[in-house]
């Protein structure tokens, strides 16, 4: 049995790659895990494909489990895993709450590693991965410090892995975007007090995973960024000192340089 795996597929870009993958690659199922599963099932009707609707919280371990016993009842071909699940929150180092900053770490690190680890004995020669990650993975970002440090190690790990998995004819993509049209700020954001007040683009999501998936198909790359300013920027913090690549960003954020008295 071909499926693909897809984890954050309630919504936002996980949602995408559903319905885009449904159309790119022909499956026996599409596996879909998130929180919701309500969310979760009105994907079935919006796919030509079978849907198999796995409710699980991947910050509780309990989650891999049931996953792992799935996969050794169910023996599938896994052609395309997606790792999409995550979460970011914005604010100063006291104002993230500890079982937040540990929760990103849970969900945007150990799920993906988790998810990684136990889908790789069910794939074959000529099977994808892709890992989600974001244009915050290439340089520190003050007040988005945690979720920022998440996504280094998602780009780090991607890029390792692929070359590791060469051998098995196994791709392994991180797919780092800008800003998105995403629920991501509704979590992320402070709505009395907003962290985040400049963004120079903010990019649908539908056009994020079309241009990973043309990289995924037609390129060897092991990273996906999308649009002319995305890449500018990944080049420009390549290039200048990090010290004011992070000034830069408090500038245009308008952040406070000094804790307030």
């Amino acid at each position: 049995m071909k499926i693909a795996v897809i984890t954050g597929a309630s919504s936002g870009m996980g949602r995408e790659f559903v319905l885009q993958l449904s159309k790119a690659e022909s499956y026996d199922e599409i596996w879909v895990i998130a929180r919701s599963e309500k969310k979760l099932q009105s994907l079935a009707g919006e796919v030509n494909i079978s849907v198999r609707v796995i409710p699980l919280d991947l910050t509780q371990p309990e989650s891999f489990e049931t996953y792992r016993a799935l996969l050794k009842e169910q023996n599938p071909d896994i052609h395309t895993l997606v790792n999409c699940a995550g979460y970011g929150k914005f604010g100063r180092y006291d104002e993230i709450p500890l079982d937040e900053a540990l929760g990103m770490i849970d969900l945007n690190c150990k799920a993906m590693v988790s998810m990684t680890t136990l889908s790789l004995p069910y794939m074959n020669a000529g099977a994808r991965i892709v890992q989600v990650d974001s244009l915050s993975a290439f340089q520190p970002v003050p007040y988005l410090n945690v979720y920022g440090a998440t996504k280094a190690f998602v780009l780090s790990y991607s890029r390792a892995l692929n070359v590791e998995l060469e051998p098995r004819n196994i791709r392994v993509m991180a797919v780092s975007p800008g800003w998105v049209k995403t629920d991501f700020f509704d979590r992320a954001e402070k709505k009395d007090d907003p962290v985040v007040t400049y963004m120079n683009i903010l990019y649908e999501p539908a056009d994020v995973v079309k241009t990973a998936l043309k990289h995924l198909y037609k390129t060897k790359k092991d990273l996906s960024i999308h649009g002319f300013p995305v890449k500018a920027q990944v080049l420009g913090v390549k290039l200048l000192p990090t010290r004011l690549i992070m000034k830069i960003w408090m500038k245009q954020q308008k952040l406070p340089r000094k804790e307030p008295v």
